[in-house]
Formats: C-alpha cells, sequence, structure tokens
C-alpha cells in the first residue's frame, strides 16, 4: 500500500488535464521501463499502451485508466496540484489519479506473482466536462476533440496489431455512493451504448464477474459511463471476439470539483481485489 500511495501522490499533482495528458507519461514511462521485459508504444495524440511480461500459458489482460484530470484551476493552474494524505482518505485530483496508480502498481507486481501477461491502457480525453463547460481550456479551444476518442484510438490499435485479450478491466473512480465508503463493477455496457451484445460477450462477461463476486461478494453491482463503454463497444464491433469489459472503481466524493476524496480503505480493496483476480484468472 505504502508503494502504491507512493504513485498516487506522484501522478495526483501532475497537471494532466484533458488535452494536456502529455504531461503525465514521462512518469509513466518511467515507471514501465522499471519492469523487466515491458515495452510502451504511443499511440497518437496523447495514448499510451504497455506491455506487461507474464504466464505465457494465459491469455493477456488488459487493465485501462484514463490520464486526463478536469481542469477546476482556469488559465494559471499550479505547477503542482494539491494532495494531501489523511488518516482515512487522500484528497487532490483523484479521477483518475486513483486508476492510474492502482494499475501500475499491479504491474510492478508481475514479476513475482502468477500473472497473466497485461497490457497496460492509457486513454486521452475520457472527460466531457472540458468539452461541455470551458473548451477555451483545452488545446484548440477543444477543436476536433471528443470524449472518449483516446479508448477508441486504442481499442483501433489493438485490433490493427491483432492483440489477443480475454479482458479488459478499467479502474476509475465511481460517484454512486454519495459520500460513503464503498466498491463498484459496472459489467454491461450495452445498457449505456445501445449495442447488442453476442451471447458469448454476455457469456464471458458474467464470468468475469462473477470471478470478482467471488474475491468480494460486496462489491457493488451498478453502472455509469467511462471509458469501459468504449472499449466494449469498439472491440466487440463485429461481434465475434466476446471481449468482457469491465470497470472496477473505488468512492469518490465529491466528483468532478477541486478537491475529490477517496478513501484509503476503499483504494486498497480494489487495489486487493484486482491482485487476487489477475493471479486466479483462468
Amino acid at each position: 500500500m505504502e508503494s502504491l500511495l507512493s504513485i498516487l501522490q506522484d501522478v495526483a499533482v501532475v497537471p494532466s488535464f484533458s488535452s494536456y495528458e502529455e504531461k503525465i507519461l514521462p512518469y509513466i514511462i518511467s515507471n514501465i521501463e522499471k519492469i523487466e521485459g515491458a515495452s510502451w508504444h504511443r499511440v497518437p495524440d496523447n495514448n499510451l499502451v504497455a506491455t506487461i511480461p507474464g504466464n505465457p500459458g494465459r491469455k493477456p489482460v488488459a487493465l485501462a485508466a484514463h490520464l486526463d484530470k478536469i481542469n477546476h484551476f482556469g488559465e494559471n493552474p499550479p505547477k503542482k496540484l494539491p494532495f494531501h494524505l489523511e488518516d482515512s482518505r487522500v484528497t487532490g485530483q483523484m479521477d483518475n489519479s486513483v486508476g492510474i496508480a492502482i494499475i501500475l502498481a499491479a504491474a510492478q507486481l508481475a514479476a513475482s506473482r502468477s500473472f497473466p501477461p497485461l497490457l497496460l491502457l492509457f486513454s486521452e480525453m475520457e472527460e466531457s466536462f472540458g468539452l461541455k463547460h470551458h473548451p477555451r481550456l483545452l488545446k484548440n479551444g477543444g477543436k476536433g476533440l471528443r470524449h472518449g476518442m483516446g479508448a477508441e484510438r486504442i481499442s483501433r490499435y489493438l485490433i490493427e496489431n491483432k492483440q489477443r485479450l480475454s479482458c479488459v478491466m478499467t479502474v476509475d473512480t465511481t460517484p454512486l455512493f454519495k459520500g460513503e465508503q464503498g466498491v463498484a463493477l459496472y459489467s454491461g455496457h450495452w445498457e449505456f451504448t445501445g449495442k447488442t451484445p453476442s451471447p458469448s460477450e454476455v457469456k464471458r462477461t458474467n464470468e468475469v464477474r462473477d470471478e470478482l463476486l467471488s474475491i468480494d461478494p460486496e462489491i457493488l453491482l451498478a453502472n455509469n459511463t467511462n471509458d469501459y463503454l468504449h472499449y466494449g463497444v469498439e472491440l466487440n464491433r463485429d461481434n465475434q471476439n466476446g471481449i468482457p469489459s469491465l470497470a472496477l472503481e473505488p468512492a469518490i466524493h465529491p466528483y468532478h470539483e477541486k478537491n475529490e476524496s477517496v478513501f484509503l480503505d476503499d483504494i486498497d480493496r480494489v487495489y486487493r481485489i484486482l491482485i487476487r483476480w489477475l493471479e486466479q484468472r483462468k
């Protein structure tokens, strides 16, 4: 947990706002290059895909997190964003500093655990907030940008390079607990996207859902919007792949504001669930 919190602080202070995600990329790349056998590829414009070695007899799993934070600081943001570590929670721009930190910390364990090979997917422009409320703070006034474009670009890159995946697990933060502690699992992208899933996708998604519930039966089964929707649609466009796309998320409050807080227990809970799931993944 100490290493995870150190990564979280490093990520949280970087003003990697929507369309300026390149500011966090050097830090992520430096962490990936410390992992033996790992490699990375930049996907235009501000997306990154990293490959982490694992058990070659197991099909790769993708762990995803979006890079962009919402700019609540205006045209002259601080060079380092506020970060506060308290007894029970961490406060700052936690959406999605938490997700980035969790999957980077998990990747560091790959060499010492029986994980499947991992793909780490770091996406730009997940947030729609800036486009709606202050496009002037985005590059080129937001022209040519749309939310979800990073996950779409990464998905196309994976398809073009014939990457075989058993699952995409997005780690983000959820507002559904409204200030209380909790962890939520989103597993039905078609409820929001309107795309009809194949029977294979539904079956395999339910299998992953049940694997996670066997680890922690108290996970809240819910749904909301984030990049997991885009991965679910784009990677299953031909309805032949049947690649499950889910999202595992600790509670955040307030949401899409300054000084977002996440409980330390929830961060640790998601991290431990993810580690056990990767160890047990068939």
